[in-house]
């Protein structure tokens, strides 16, 4: 079993930057896939951004390229999605996942675990 919990959301003007992290429960860790998904209010959930088990293939989504960045410290049993140049369409729950293979994916359905979310919301 793993566990996930996210922090570092929070309210940020368009623009500007944060930096969520997702820290992971469980002896495996470097051997997952992981990913990024946000959520916006009546929207279905969306993939962000994935990295595979060592940190060194990464898929975004096309919204986001060059503003946002995937990274991992196994180390740390950590994730982060460094966010940079905000946007309000950006405003959204944000939910880290773990994949139990170690190629990463675009696809929902191949991540077993899941965080419980962090919020964020950008201003105009």
């Amino acid at each position: 079993q793993v566990q996930l919990v996210e922090s570092g959301g929070g309210l940020v003007q368009a623009g500007g930057s944060l930096r969520l992290s997702c820290a992971a429960s469980g002896r495996t860790f470097s051997s997952y896939a992981m990913g990024w998904f946000r959520q916006a209010p009546g929207k279905e959930r969306e993939f962000v951004a994935a990295l595979n088990w060592n940190g060194d293939t990464t898929y975004y989504t096309d919204s986001v390229k060059g503003r946002f960045t995937i990274s991992r410290d196994n180390a740390k049993n950590t994730i982060y999605l460094q966010m940079n140049s905000l946007l309000p369409e950006d405003t959204a729950i944000y939910y880290c996942a773990a994949s139990a293979i170690p190629i990463a994916t675009m696809t929902r359905r191949s991540y077993s675990w899941w965080g419980q979310g962090t919020q964020v919301t950008v201003s105009s």
